[in-house]
């Protein structure tokens, strides 16, 4: 009789299960979100739909696993772009990761459009986390000095309260303030051209992108 021994049995499991999320990733791409379901992933590998519980509780557990892999995908071109320039500034750098964003955004449409079209967790944390370390090394050389918005700051202290609970208090809320707003601009149009939604008024969406990433940098420097 042969018997798994323990390790043997956890990378069997491990395999299985990067096998499921591979599969999943291919329906992604081939049909979008939508086409992702348990009885197409079992019908790819081979498996009953049932025994898949074995391994992912249920769909939405599995989404989530391949949301964090995709993000943690995400995070790692951003910071290989980051790393890339190091010797550069680093604001200098914030613009190489946007761009970074953007070109990985319009390489994976059916990929962005599941990540971002589901409620944000952990790795989408760590994800921000890439940014702010470059942030961070800027303000800890130039301490910031531009205006606050407008609203003051006990509104933007329960504005950013779960900003605050997960990062903590290292920038002045102004900076927070400028970084979420720009951060809201970009992804806004990152977003439109990744769906093809500026088609109806432009060839290329780049210069504008160029732009906007332009004026978010000028902002954050003040």
């Amino acid at each position: 009789m042969t018997t798994t021994t323990p390790g043997r049995r956890e990378r069997l499991r491990a395999e299985t299960v990067t096998e499921i999320k591979h599969a999943a990733r291919r329906l992604l791409v081939a049909g979008g979100p939508s086409a992702i379901s348990l009885r197409a992933i079992a019908r790819d590998l081979g498996m009953t739909a049932p025994a898949l519980y074995r391994y992912f509780a249920s769909l939405d557990a599995l989404i989530l696993a391949i949301v964090t892999d995709l993000f943690e995908d995400l995070r790692a071109a951003v910071a290989d772009a980051a790393l890339a320039h190091s010797d550069e500034e680093p604001l200098v750098r914030v613009g190489h990761m946007a761009r970074a964003f953007r070109r990985w955004s319009l390489d994976r449409p059916a990929e962005f459009a599941l990540m971002f079209g589901s409620p944000i967790n952990d790795a989408g944390a760590r994800f921000g986390e890439t940014f702010f370390t470059v942030l961070g090394e800027h303000y800890a050389r130039h301490p910031f000095g531009g205006e606050a918005p407008d609203l003051p700051d006990p509104a933007l202290r329960e504005l950013f309260k779960p900003y605050l609970d997960t990062f903590g208090d290292r920038f002045p809320l102004p900076v927070i303030y400028l970084f979420v707003a720009a951060w809201t601009r970009l992804y806004g149009i990152v977003a439109m051209e990744v769906f093809g939604h500026l088609r109806w008024a432009m060839t290329d969406v780049e210069p504008l992108f160029e732009v906007e990433l332009a004026r978010t940098v000028s902002r954050l420097a003040r």
